[in-house]
């Protein structure tokens, strides 16, 4: 199959929306774009309030948009940050595959239904695009006011992750916004770039607020993503291929 570019968008957050759009719908809209919405939601201890309702949307994000979702404490961030965009990535290969194998076999087809051998042949060609395939990574952080205490970890976690996703063969691009934003709901801390070097000065600006437009910055990032699209077709005259998010 040919190789085209992921597009996935990992949000990271500690609290539930209560901004603009619904941001359940934000992540279809996005998976109907052909992006991926992983979602990461950092809990603090003693929280039972957010275990009930930050829990169930995150999981609907996610869900909705074709991605996986992991809810985690503060200490454990940084590896999950890397698990999350790892699994996101195969998943949505994994989703693409079956859609192909849906064309040849029939509708009701997955790779779980091939033959032993055949499967792992399949699941090699999985690991390999996971790879090896060019990675466009948008990253979402919520700013508002109760996440002021782990911008720190998040830093240190959105650095580990760089690293990590470095070391494929596959060219990575990252883009770093926050929401909210000084002025509006969302702000571009890091513009397009293969590496996160000059986080440490754009976390250094951010500052906490109280709202949290999940939604919004759901919203803006695919807008950023059909710009970038858009930007790249008048330059090269290509209309590139891209992977659809898609669940198991």
């Amino acid at each position: 199959m040919k190789k085209g570019t992921l597009r996935q968008v990992l949000l990271i957050t500690d609290g539930c929306s209560n901004q603009g759009e619904d941001p359940v719908a934000m992540a279809a809209l996005a998976r109907e774009h052909g992006i991926t919405i992983n979602v990461i939601g950092i809990m603090e201890e003693n929280s039972p309030e957010y275990l009930h309702k930050g829990l169930k949307e995150v999981e609907d994000i996610s869900l909705s948009g074709g991605g996986v979702s992991q809810i985690v404490y503060t200490a454990q961030l940084s590896q999950t940050v890397q698990m999350v965009t790892r699994k996101g990535m195969a998943q949505t290969i994994h989703g693409v595959i079956n859609s192909e194998l849906q064309q040849i076999l029939g509708k009701d087809s997955t790779i779980e239904d091939l033959p032993p051998e055949k499967r792992g042949e399949v699941m090699e060609v999985v690991d390999d695009l996971g790879e090896t395939m060019d990675l466009e990574l948008l990253i979402l952080v919520d700013s508002s006011g109760s996440m002021e205490k782990k911008l720190a970890t998040v830093q240190e976690s959105l650095i580990d992750l760089s690293i990590s996703l470095n070391s494929r063969m596959g060219y990575n691009t990252f883009a770093l916004y926050a929401f909210p934003g000084k002025k509006d709901d969302t702000e571009k801390l890091i513009d397009w770039t293969p590496q996160l070097n000059s986080i440490t000065s754009a976390f250094s600006k951010l500052s906490s607020g109280g709202i949290t437009p999940t939604g919004p910055a759901i919203k803006a990032a695919i807008n950023e993503f059909t710009n970038r699209r858009s930007k790249r077709r008048l330059i090269t005259g290509d209309e590139e291929e891209y992977f659809e998010g898609s669940g198991f």
